[in-house]
C-alpha cells in the first residue's frame, strides 16, 4: 500500500517539477510577447507621432482659396481673418470653445450662427436662420449651415465681412485703396472694433509679405556672436518714472551692437518714448508685440507699415531714455526687450526671458550644425 502511494507520490513530485519548468516557459513566452507587443505599440505611436503635429498649412489654403472664389476675398484676407480668430481663440480658451482639432480658428456663438430668436440654437437650416437673423451660412453646398462645417464657418464670417462693405465688392475703375477701405468697413461692421480691424490688416501685410502663414521661426534680438549678458530681470522695481515694475528683460551690451527683428512682423510703432527712450515696436502673426528701447538710432530705411524678417537689423544698443527726446546715457548701455500678447480689447505683458533663452540655444545649435558643413 505505501509502495502503490509511494509511486504516485514520486511521480507527482515529478509532474510538480515539470509543470513548474512548463509554467516558467510559458511565463517567459508570454513576457516576451508581452514585450514585443509593447515595443510594437511605443514604435506603432511613434510612428504616428508625426501625424500628431500634422501640418495643415495645404489643406487651410485650399480651404482659403475654395472661399475666395465663393466670396471675392484674397486668400490673404481670409488667412488674416482666420489667424486673427485663432489669436482671439488661443488667449480667450473658456468664452471661444474650439475644439484643438479644428482647421481653423474661427468662432462663432450660437446665438450669433442660429439667430438670438431662434427656438432651436443647433438649427442649420440656412432659410430658418436667416428668418431668426442669424449669420449662419452653407459654404460647402451640402445644403445646412453648420457650424462644424469649417467651409461653413469661414465662408459665414466672409460673407458677413462682404455684406458690411459699403458699395459692394468694387467696380470698375475704383481703386484698390477705396477697395481696401471697404473691406476695413465690413471688417468694422463685424467686429465692431477698430483694434480688429487694424490686426486683421496687419496680418493681411505679413501673409502678403512672405506668401505663407507658416512663419514661426524666431532668433535672439542680439548676434549671438556678440559681447552680451543677461538675466531674468521681469517684476523688478524702476527707479524712475514713479512706482512700477520692470516689463521684460535688460540684454546688457556694448554701444552699437546691432539689434535684430526676433521674428516676421509688422512694424507698428518707431520714434521716442521717455521711458523707452528711441523705440520700436513689432507685431507678429501671432497678435504678441515686440518691444525693442534705449536703442542708440534705428534703421533708416524701416519705417512703420513696413514688414520684417527674423534676424533683420533694426537698430543698435544704446542708453536712450529716462527724459526728454534726445536723453542719453542715464545707464548702461543695453536693449530692453518686451512681449505684450493681445486680448482683443487690452494687452498685457508676460516675460520674455524663457522665450529668449530657447531663441539663444536654438541659433546656438544651428551654428554648430552649419559650421563643419561651411568648411567642407
Amino acid at each position: 500500500m505505501w509502495g502503490e502511494q509511494r509511486v504516485p507520490h514520486r511521480c507527482n513530485r515529478h509532474s510538480s517539477k515539470s509543470a513548474r519548468v512548463v509554467r516558467h516557459a510559458l511565463a517567459g513566452c508570454l513576457a516576451a510577447l508581452l514585450l514585443a507587443g509593447l515595443a510594437g505599440r511605443v514604435h506603432a505611436e511613434d510612428g504616428n507621432q508625426p501625424h500628431k503635429k500634422q501640418d495643415n498649412s495645404a489643406s487651410l489654403r485650399q480651404l482659403y482659396e475654395q472661399i475666395g472664389r465663393k466670396t471675392g476675398l484674397r486668400w490673404q484676407q481670409l488667412a488674416a481673418i482666420d489667424q486673427y480668430e485663432r489669436t482671439l481663440t488661443r488667449v480667450r480658451p473658456k468664452s471661444r470653445p474650439v475644439a484643438p482639432q479644428a482647421l481653423t480658428g474661427i468662432y462663432i456663438s450660437e446665438t450669433r450662427w442660429a439667430g438670438e430668436l431662434n427656438p432651436d440654437p443647433h438649427d442649420t437650416a440656412p432659410l430658418s436662420i436667416a428668418w431668426f437673423g442669424g449669420i449662419g451660412q452653407d459654404g460647402d453646398n451640402d445644403g445646412r449651415a453648420d457650424p462644424s462645417s469649417e467651409a461653413d464657418l469661414l465662408y459665414t464670417v466672409a460673407s458677413a465681412i462682404r455684406a458690411g462693405e459699403a458699395g459692394g465688392t468694387g467696380e470698375a475703375g475704383q481703386t484698390s485703396a477705396a477697395v481696401g477701405d471697404r473691406y476695413a468697413i465690413g471688417l468694422w461692421r463685424y467686429y465692431h472694433s477698430e483694434r480688429a480691424v487694424l490686426r486683421v490688416r496687419q496680418f493681411a501685410a505679413i501673409i502678403d509679405a512672405f506668401g505663407s502663414t507658416r512663419l514661426r521661426k524666431h532668433v535672439f534680438p542680439l548676434p549671438v556672436t556678440a559681447e552680451y549678458s543677461y538675466r531674468s530681470t521681469w517684476g523688478d522695481r524702476r527707479g524712475w518714472g514713479g512706482r512700477r515694475i520692470h516689463e521684460g528683460t535688460d540684454i546688457f551690451a556694448p554701444y552699437g551692437v546691432p539689434v535684430r527683428s526676433t521674428s516676421c512682423g509688422i512694424v507698428e510703432l518707431k520714434g521716442w518714448n521717455r521711458y523707452g527712450g528711441w523705440r520700436i515696436g513689432i507685431r507678429d502673426i501671432d497678435n504678441v508685440y515686440h518691444y525693442y528701447a534705449h536703442l542708440q538710432g534705428y534703421d533708416n530705411k524701416i519705417k512703420p507699415g513696413d514688414v520684417v524678417q527674423p534676424g533683420q537689423v533694426i537698430g543698435w544698443v544704446g542708453s536712450s531714455g529716462y527724459g526728454r527726446p534726445g536723453t542719453q546715457g542715464k545707464f548702461p548701455p543695453h536693449l530692453h526687450y518686451g512681449v505684450y500678447r493681445d486680448r482683443g480689447t487690452v494687452e498685457w505683458a508676460f516675460d520674455p526671458y524663457p522665450l529668449l533663452r530657447k531663441w539663444e540655444r536654438d541659433e546656438r545649435k544651428s551654428q554648430r550644425a552649419a559650421r563643419p558643413s561651411a568648411g567642407r
